[in-house]
């Protein structure tokens, strides 16, 4: 039973190689010419003000993880959508109780304060 996989196994080893294979050659063969310019910060064509390297409050994370994970579910919709008619009653359940699940998920988030912005 083993041998059938042999063939994904065998091309998934050689994406890995030529992968790392290719980010290693750049490193070794790149340039490496340091700058004072390059190592310098740089935003929008201004010189920085103050420390460069703050640190960004978890909220933007929050908010970046939670629109994806609520925009995702686009992915399921649409196909459902574009197939209902010839899905039936038993799909259309379905995919009530996935957006139900999902209601759940954005009272829960809406209910600890993840989407207040301050």
């Amino acid at each position: 039973m083993l041998d059938q996989y042999i063939g994904i196994l065998f091309m998934m080893a050689i994406a890995v190689l030529f992968a790392v294979g290719a980010v290693a050659i750049s490193h070794l063969l790149g340039p490496k010419r340091v700058h004072p310019v390059k190592a310098s910060p740089y935003e929008c064509g201004m010189l920085t003000i103050g420390p460069t390297h703050e640190t960004v409050p978890i909220k933007y994370y929050i908010v970046a993880m939670l629109f994806l994970v609520f925009d995702l579910e686009v992915v399921y919709l649409y196909p459902w959508a574009t197939v209902f008619k010839a899905l039936g009653v038993f799909a259309f359940v379905e995919m009530l109780v996935f957006v139900f699940i999902l209601l759940i998920g954005l009272i829960y988030v809406w209910k600890k304060g993840a989407l207040e912005w301050e």
